[in-house]
């Protein structure tokens, strides 16, 4: 290998696992009355087992694409589940009609945007990513 080679390899790498270990902020709104939540709260918001915000407001939930990294650390972190269980649980509920699944979203900029548009959503993104049109309610580590 070449010297130019290995670098571009090392440089990859270091990306690789600088998204890895990124820091993941469930956000709200900069308005919305919920100023903080527990990681219970907000799993049985994702997992489909509430569908209330702190505030009592009804949450308008907003989930990444499976394709995220970020996706798969907030629900193993937060839930303790891998996406792919998340998302057999949400087919479950779906088929029987009891939930809705979290809105999906293409992107971190577009779940910062919806919930930065609605008070009663809930998204998760970087913590580098947070602005001030969202508001952080769970620091995910």
């Amino acid at each position: 290998m070449t010297s130019t080679r290995i670098l571009a390899l090392l440089a990859a790498l270091s990306a690789v696992a600088g998204a890895a270990s990124a820091q993941v902020a469930v956000v709200v709104g900069a308005k919305s009355g919920t100023a903080a939540m527990t990681a219970e709260q907000v799993a049985g918001i994702f997992l489909g087992k509430s569908n209330q915000l702190p505030s009592g407001a009804a949450a308008a939930a907003a989930d990444l694409p499976e394709s995220a990294a970020v996706r798969e650390q907030f629900y193993s972190k937060v839930t303790g589940k891998s996406s792919a269980q998340v998302k057999a649980g949400w087919s479950r509920l779906v088929f029987s009609g009891k939930a809705t699944p979290p809105k999906e979203l293409a992107s971190a900029a577009e779940v910062k945007s919806f919930v930065a548009a609605n008070p009663d959503a809930i998204g998760y993104i970087e913590k580098s990513a947070v602005d001030g049109s969202v508001k952080v309610v769970l620091n995910v580590d």
